[in-house]
């Protein structure tokens, strides 16, 4: 009975007696009024970016954004979500800058990076927000706004694209690479633009896996300091290292210029959607507002349970282990595309993260590329998506955290005939 429910072919009614729906006829539906009403759609928020793709269970998609579940910490997750569950904070609401523990513990690890002479920030200094993607809405409308511009990496993360769009603000795209951007290139841009923010990944990029050199990341954030400015840095992939250690550039900041961003989606749970942004000043005091606006406060439940699960004496292993597993998949991924796709380039090994930025050959058509590639089983992500102008080159992103690394091999030979038929 409740399968023929579900179906929607009978109803039971309480009291009453369960009956046969009456059969509906089928009928086609014009949506066609709403293209006038809703107009031109803007370009970024058209449709959803190729990761954000469910992937059918066959192919081999290297296309994702997360780690696959196998490389997360299952069994604290699940223990911190029952254990919060029987807490009272299961039904009551949470303060809208977070809860006390939770903003402490993101202060503190910040800290623990401070050098000696750095006033480090504390607990008071940071906000809980849901997920990294809603605290750079805020950021850049707090911060920047409408109409203004905003200097940001060339390529970046698309998301931080799709957040400015929407927040109004206007990018000026500035290079960057291996070791992060030329500083003169910041200092220049900030000139000629009057820009008042930065905002940057200096650690484990998100497409291309790079760290910014020490004196790269020192040199910025003199530049920002003397344009009276921000630099809005997302440390994205903090718990994801493999060849060096993060190193926030917050961390040497106490005079509020760094607006700093951390999440835990990817290394916790993408189901526990935990971040924060430590900031200082009036500034804090704005993306609070924001963020108070746009959702009222963070499920009180699901940080509790994320600050149980980096609390727990388990999640410096799993750490650990998770280093591991990523040094194995990307050394895997390399050696499979060396060997099976020798034409195509990374420019970058990653020191961190979850991708590989694949640079294909000279005139390769990348849309051709990656519908070919899908039409035998393999998803890529198109690397336009990262760049704020014109693409620099034909790159594809692969994701080597995500797929079973069992059929990398298959996935670039796949990559490798698609290019070899031209």
């Amino acid at each position: 009975m409740r399968q023929l429910a579900a179906l929607g072919l009978v109803e039971s009614r309480p009291g009453v007696g369960t009956f046969v729906r009456a059969a509906r006829t089928a009928r086609p539906v014009d949506y066609g009024w709403q293209t006038a009403a809703l107009g031109a759609p803007p370009n970024r928020t058209a449709a959803l970016s190729s990761t954000q793709r469910t992937a059918a269970p066959d192919v081999i998609g290297l296309h994702s954004g997360y780690p696959a579940v196998d490389l997360l910490p299952e069994r604290l997750v699940r223990q911190a979500l029952a254990r919060a569950a029987r807490t009272e904070i299961a039904l009551t609401r949470s303060p809208a800058a977070g809860l006390p523990a939770l903003q402490a513990w993101f202060a503190g690890e910040l800290a623990e990076a401070a050098p000696a002479g750095v006033t480090p920030a504390t607990g008071r200094d940071a906000l809980i927000i849901s997920g990294s993607q809603s605290g750079l809405s805020s950021i850049f409308r707090a911060v920047v706004g409408p109409g203004q511009p905003l200097l940001i990496e060339s390529p970046t993360y698309w998301g931080a694209l799709l957040a400015a769009e929407q927040a109004g603000v206007v990018l000026v795209p500035i290079p960057t690479g291996p070791q992060g951007p030329d500083p003169d290139d910041v200092e220049r841009a900030f000139a000629q633009t009057g820009a008042r923010a930065f905002y940057a990944q200096p650690t484990f990029a998100n497409p291309t896996g790079a760290q910014w050199a020490a004196e790269t990341s020192r040199a910025v954030l003199d530049t920002v300091r003397r344009h009276g400015a921000f630099l809005i840095e997302d440390d994205w992939a903090h718990d994801l290292a493999i060849d060096a250690e993060p190193r926030p550039i917050a961390a040497l900041d106490d005079d509020g210029h760094v607006v700093y961003l951390r999440s835990l989606t990817k290394s916790v749970s993408p189901a526990l959607r935990v971040a924060a942004v430590i900031a200082r000043g009036p500034a804090r005091e704005r993306i609070l507002a924001d963020r108070a606006a746009e959702s009222m406060y963070v499920s009180g439940l699901l940080q509790a349970a994320a600050l149980d699960v980096v609390t727990q004496p388990g999640w410096r292993t799993h750490l650990r282990g998770f280093r591991e597993q990523l040094r194995a998949r990307r050394d895997l991924l390399l050696s499979a595309l060396a060997a099976q796709a020798p034409e195509c380039v990374v420019e970058t090994v990653p020191a961190g993260g979850l991708n590989v930025w694949l640079r294909l050959p000279e005139g390769a058509e990348v849309s051709h590329v990656v519908r070919e590639c899908e039409l035998r089983g393999v998803i890529l992500a198109p690397g336009a998506e990262w760049f704020p102008a014109e693409p620099a080159g034909p790159y594809v992103r692969l994701n080597y955290a995500s797929a079973d690394p069992a059929r990398f091999a298959e996935a670039a030979g796949i990559l490798g005939s698609v290019l070899a038929e031209g």
